[in-house]
């Protein structure tokens, strides 16, 4: 791992997301972060914790691959299990301004998470 003020904010924030107080997470993150993810464009800190709270809330097991990061940008990859999946990697690149996350680009696959929804609907067992 390498070491900067944006990666030792990144963890952070991964590690109070992943250990389950998304509030203190948010303290990481600025007011008007912008989160470009796969499912499109979410803008505000607000914004922000509608799309990720209820990721971080499902999340059963979390665990870190690789972190590297300077003084403004870190990536995070990690390996996640959720209530609705199982082995859910992903990875999470950050700008970071001040202290607090500015911008986060997350990398994952939605077609595991878009299945297990579309089984729950549906009754399906998982």
């Amino acid at each position: 791992m390498t070491a900067g003020a944006a990666l030792d904010v990144a963890l952070a924030y991964h590690r109070a997301c992943t250990s389950g107080d998304f509030e203190q997470a948010m303290r990481y993150v600025a007011d008007d972060v912008v989160c470009l993810a796969p499912s499109g464009r979410h803008e505000g800190a607000e914004a922000f914790r509608a799309f990720m709270g209820p990721f971080a809330a499902g999340l059963t097991r979390a665990e870190l691959l690789a972190a590297f990061g300077d003084e403004e940008t870190a990536l995070v990859m990690y390996d996640s299990d959720t209530t609705l999946v199982r082995g859910a990697p992903g990875a999470e690149c950050v700008r970071v301004r001040e202290g607090r996350i500015v911008e986060m680009r997350i990398v994952f696959d939605r077609v595991p998470f878009e299945a297990a929804r579309r089984a729950a609907a549906a009754g399906a067992p998982r």
